[in-house]
């Protein structure tokens, strides 16, 4: 998939060298990067900042919309098409950076792209690819993404069935149909994105990083960048600024919210992506409670509240001690780079396990196979032949069996040395008996009580039901994370072990049932405290809390500790939109799990509130044709309404509940499956004109047959076949020298 999105790029950007731009330049030559073979790198040609390319079908209408180059005349047709990197004009981007228990980022990148590649007697198809789409301008149409109920027959009618798609899990593509050459196209595009946290430190990453081949000529076109970020901490304490990749100005400083702005006439957009980085003053564990009052358009009539723990960094304190067993799939659709990767993980893992840690690994497929009896202690020989058996025992064959592992991992840590019971499970399939699986586990772990094993989980590509992982990860207190493309396995893996493994604080508790009789957690259970994440605990209540609050827990050597929550009412954070997406993952999943229907309902709200893709809704591309007006601005027509309006929905944007018809067939892990629908209704054409070729004696004897034929007919014939979808055959051949028209007339079909 990523190899054919490259050579896409690849095959416009050679195209592009066609082009004359204003002033008489040449195109910038692109900077690419070569691999061993001196091939372009596939990494080089994938979009590292929100990008639009011209989708170019017809090479012959590749040039300048303003200076015509006469270049020699092009046949044929590109099949895959080819993707030209569009000029950008202008681009904004703002941060908004919420609380610092949320640790989420609210993105909005506005930008303006030139279609100047195409001639103005011809357009082209448009995509759009970015994390994110919620609105394109192009010319007098404009394009939203809307999100509607999928038992909602009346809202909109959809005439087609796909314009996008997820080139990766990372990037949203959005396909804009005839755009004309020389048009602008604006674009709003806001995606939500959780921040980093190391040590203390919180930080964002926005991918900003423009190729130079999107720079228009400066003698043309003046560029400025603009940039704003704002952060609002949510706690009282003091923030310190680490540092930013661009220069920002400090602008306001209003008690926990602080904002920045960086505006610059620059000669190339930015070659780097956008980084920031805070800390706020924690020395030890702290903690508040934010609290927002339901909306008007709220699913819920109660007030809706976000807890957050942070771990500090206080470097004496202690870790606990783990008793891990790892449980790796090894069925056969692990073959190849999924499981290489896995096994690299794993060695990571192994080797930062610390003296007082036990272990043991279990890998399954049809078959369930096992390090060791027993619990081993950690030194230096035991970690050196768990390597050796990894190495040796890591083969991906065999079919999908998880609750037999899962049982086998929960009887070895009956006995866990006093330590934390830790289970890490990781696989790419899914099975029949998931919801029997979740409702055994649940049992289990509720007769062990405080000392239950801790259940995390891991998800490969898209085969395995992500909701049955992630509640799985809930009811046993772990963490749940996934990788939907081969190259992110191995770090994510390694960053999920890491903050399992790092628990400081267990069996959380908060004293807000003793003031209120409501208090509903999302979660099905509250996490531990991990040193290497803040935990954001988030629900609904009904009543008057207090000042202040008490979340109660254990550390390492078993003494209680409690922390102070401060119950802030905020005004300034919208908690709705900061915690949709988390809210609508875990209602999803216990949706799933206990097959409730009212929680369904609840994700549909959601999802419609915050235009947020849901499992139970669907995502269309609205167009409404916008006319001008007198002042020169422009307004939607008045007799369009929601129902006369253009929509065309747009597939691959969830995860789905797993595939068991592939994980039996052992399908590779679903990786890559996420690719956006390649054609365009110009090939469904096309194809099903050449599907009646062989049928139609017309065309045949036109081809085969007719000896004054030169090749310009023969591109005129198969261009409007293509066009007209063999609709008016013979209006097709009478463009030709008329040789044939004889031979064929005899066999044309007759008119209706």
């Amino acid at each position: 998939m990523e190899e054919d999105f490259a050579r896409a790029v690849e095959d416009g950007l050679k195209l592009s060298k066609r082009l004359l731009l204003p002033g008489g330049a040449p195109p910038p030559r692109p900077v690419l990067g070569m691999d061993r073979a001196g091939l372009p790198d596939v990494a080089s040609l994938l979009p590292t900042a929100p990008m639009a390319y011209a989708v170019v079908v017809d090479p012959a209408a590749v040039d300048s919309p303003d200076v015509p180059s006469y270049q020699p005349h092009v046949y044929g047709r590109l099949d895959p098409p080819a993707l030209i990197p569009l000029h950008m004009r202008e681009v904004d981007l703002a941060v908004d950076c919420a609380a610092a228990g949320c640790a989420a980022a609210e993105v909005t990148v506005r930008a303006r792209w030139w279609v100047h590649c195409i001639t103005r007697s011809r357009d082209c198809h448009c995509r759009i690819v970015v994390p994110m789409g919620e609105k394109v301008t192009v010319g007098k149409r404009s394009y939203k993404t809307h999100v509607i109920d999928v038992e909602d027959q009346g809202a909109v009618k959809t005439a087609k069935t796909e314009s996008g798609g997820l080139l990766k899990r990372q990037f949203f593509s959005l396909t804009i149909p005839q755009v004309g050459g020389g048009e602008d196209i604006f674009a709003t595009i806001r995606w939500s994105q959780n921040l980093l946290y190391d040590n203390g430190q919180f930080s964002v990453d926005i991918p900003f990083q423009f190729p130079q081949y999107v720079n228009p000529l400066p003698k043309v076109f003046m560029k400025k960048e603009k940039i704003q970020l704002t952060l609002n901490s949510g706690v009282s304490k003091e923030v310190f600024l680490k540092g930013s990749s661009h220069p920002l100005k400090e602008r306001s400083r209003q008690g926990e919210k602080l904002s920045f702005f960086h505006e610059a006439v620059v000669e190339n957009w930015s070659n780097k992506d956008f980084t920031f980085a805070y800390s706020v003053y924690s020395g030890d564990l702290s903690g508040g409670m934010l609290v927002q009052p339901s909306t008007l358009r709220d699913y819920d009539d109660r007030d809706m509240f976000c807890i957050f723990l942070l771990p500090g960094n206080n470097q004496k304190r202690k870790v606990f001690r783990n008793a891990a067993v790892f449980i790796i799939d090894t069925s056969g659709s692990m073959q190849g780079k999924p499981l290489e990767s896995v096994k690299n993980a794993m060695y990571t893992a192994l080797s930062e396990l610390v003296q007082g840690d036990y272990f043991n690994i279990i890998t399954f497929n049809d078959e369930l196979h096992s390090f060791s009896s027993c619990l081993e202690q950690v030194s230096e020989k035991t970690i050196e032949n768990a390597k050796e058996w990894v190495n040796a025992n890591f083969i991906a064959e065999g079919g999908t069996d998880i609750m037999h592992p899962l049982s086998e991992a929960i009887a070895l840590l009956s006995n866990s040395h006093s330590a934390l019971p830790q289970i890490f499970l990781v696989t790419d399939g899914s099975v029949e008996d998931e919801r029997n699986i979740c409702h055994t586990v649940k049992e289990q772990l509720a007769t062990r009580g405080s000392k239950s094993p801790r259940i995390s989980t891991f998800g490969l590509g898209s085969y395995c039901n992500h909701y049955f992982l992630r509640m799985l990860a809930s009811i046993g207190k772990g963490h749940y994370d996934a990788a939907f493309d081969t190259g992110s396995i191995e770090g994510q893996m390694v960053q999920w072990f890491q903050k399992a493994s790092s628990t400081v604080v267990t069996n959380i508790s908060i004293d807000a049932t003793k003031y209120i009789r409501e208090f509903e957690v999302d979660s099905e259970y509250i996490q531990d405290i991990s040193a290497k994440c803040p935990l954001c605990v988030s629900g609904r209540y009904q009543g008057k809390l207090p000042e202040t609050l008490t979340a109660k827990g254990y550390l390492a050597d078993m003494s209680e500790i409690s922390i102070e929550l401060r119950v802030q009412h905020v005004k300034d954070i919208s908690l709705d939109k900061v915690l949709a997406k988390q809210q609508m993952d875990l209602l999803t999943a216990k949706a799933w799990f206990y097959e409730n229907n009212q929680l369904e309902r609840k994700v549909v709200k959601l999802s419609i509130q915050n235009s947020i893709p849901s499992e139970y809704t669907r995502t269309v591309l609205l167009q409404t044709v916008v006319e001008k007006i007198e002042q020169g601005k422009q307004k939607p027509k008045k007799n369009s309404t929601q129902n006369e309006q253009s929509a065309t929905s747009l597939n691959g944007l969830t995860l789905g509940f797993g595939d068991t018809a592939a994980t039996r067939e052992n399908l590779s892990a679903g990786f890559g499956n996420t690719k956006a629908p390649e054609r365009f209704e110009m090939f469904d054409k096309a194809v099903g004109c050449c599907s009646r070729l062989a049928d139609c004696c017309c065309c045949m004897c036109f081809i085969n047959t007719c000896s004054k034929m030169n090749d310009r007919c023969a591109i005129v014939m198969v261009q409007f076949c293509g066009a007209l979808s063999c609709l008016a055959c013979f209006e097709c051949c009478s463009l030709c020298c008329g040789g044939c028209h004889q031979i064929c007339k005899p066999h044309l079909i007759p008119e209706e």
